[in-house]
């Protein structure tokens, strides 16, 4: 009666998603989870967004895949942590590079850790996540609080 109430029903090996939190919540997002789902064939994803700020890396060790997201070819601090947790659980790794081209973004799926991706130190990570945040936050205060912001880069 109420089909839109009802959960999607789950299928597929246990994959635990890391990504940037200036991610969360974005169309890049939910691009992520379909990849996912077509590569390894599963929507069991634990997507950290769900989980706000909350920790979530304990159950990397229950995951069958781990999915890094590496954004511009960098693991932000956060992630880092959680790839180098993964590798010592000896859990399989998967990275998905993000890059932008012109208005498209453009994903790259790797198995493993590419030798060549930038481990950020939690002081890079700041000074990058703002160059991300700063375009869509100065974006909003222009348009988005009479007309809506229609700039979404990521």
């Amino acid at each position: 009666m109420l089909g839109f109430l009802r959960r999607k029903k789950t299928y597929g090996p246990f994959v635990y998603l890391s990504e940037p939190t200036f991610l969360y919540h974005t169309r890049t997002e939910k691009a992520i989870l379909k990849i996912i789902e077509e590569k390894l064939n599963s929507n069991n994803i634990l997507v950290p967004s769900k989980y706000g700020l909350r920790d979530t890396s304990d159950r990397i060790r229950d995951a069958e895949y781990f999915v890094a997201v590496a954004p511009l070819g960098k693991f932000t601090s956060l992630v880092g942590r959680e790839v180098k947790l993964a590798q010592e659980l000896g859990v399989k790794i998967f990275t998905l590079l993000i890059a932008r081209k012109g208005d498209e973004l453009v994903y790259l799926w790797v198995e493993g850790v590419p030798e060549d991706v930038e481990w950020l130190s939690p002081e890079e990570t700041m000074e990058f996540t703002k160059t991300f945040i700063n375009s869509e936050f100065m974006d909003f205060l222009k348009h988005g609080l009479f007309f809506g912001s229609r700039k979404r880069e990521w």
